[in-house]
C-alpha cells in the first residue's frame, strides 16, 4: 500500500510546526529576550531559574480554565502574564511587554498617561536575577504565558534602571 505525496507532505510540515513551536519556547529564548531589552538600558542580565519557572507552570497550569482573565496569582514573585490567541510563543510575548518600552517615561517614572508600562519595567527591573517562565493551553482557546521574577520588580517611587 502506497501513501499519497500529499499525505506524507501534510504529515511532514504538521511535525516541522510543532518542532518550531516547541523550540520557540525553550527557557532559552526567554532569557535571550529578556536579557536583550535589559542589555539595551545597561541592566545586566537576568539568568533562568528552576524554582521559580515551576511556580510558574504551577500557576499556569491552575489558570489555564480560563485565560481571558489574566489574573495574577499573588506570590512571592513578580509576574508578567500574556494571553493570545490561538497561539502565543515565548518570543511574541516577551515582545509583548517590551513593546511597553516608548509608553514609559524614564524622567518621569510613569506611565505616559492611558497607557500600560509595568510590564516592560518588571523585564528590564536591575535588581530582578532570576526569573522562570511558563506556557499553557487555555480551554477556553489561546495561549497563556506566565513569567515570574526574582526578587520582584516594580516598586512605587523606585526606578527600573
Amino acid at each position: 500500500m502506497s501513501v499519497p505525496l500529499h499525505v506524507i507532505f501534510l504529515v511532514a510540515l504538521t511535525l516541522a510546526l510543532i518542532f518550531v513551536s516547541v523550540a520557540q519556547d525553550l527557557p532559552r529564548n526567554y532569557v535571550v529576550a529578556h536579557n536583550a531589552a535589559r542589555s539595551q538600558v545597561g541592566v545586566g542580565p537576568i539568568t533562568w531559574d528552576e524554582r521559580v519557572a515551576s511556580y510558574a507552570r504551577d500557576y499556569a497550569q491552575k489558570h489555564a480554565r480560563d485565560c481571558t482573565r489574566l489574573v495574577h496569582s499573588g506570590g512571592p514573585y513578580g509576574e508578567n502574564l500574556a494571553w493570545a490567541s490561538p497561539d502565543l510563543t515565548s518570543t511574541s510575548a516577551v515582545n509583548l511587554w517590551i513593546g511597553e518600552k516608548p509608553d514609559y517615561n524614564y524622567n518621569s517614572n510613569s506611565c505616559m498617561p492611558g497607557k500600560l508600562c509595568g510590564h516592560y519595567t518588571q523585564v528590564v527591573w536591575r535588581n530582578s536575577a532570576r526569573f522562570g517562565c511558563a506556557k499553557a493551553q487555555c480551554a477556553t482557546g489561546g495561549t497563556l504565558v506566565i513569567c515570574n521574577y526574582d526578587p520582584p520588580g516594580n516598586y512605587i517611587g523606585q526606578r527600573p534602571y
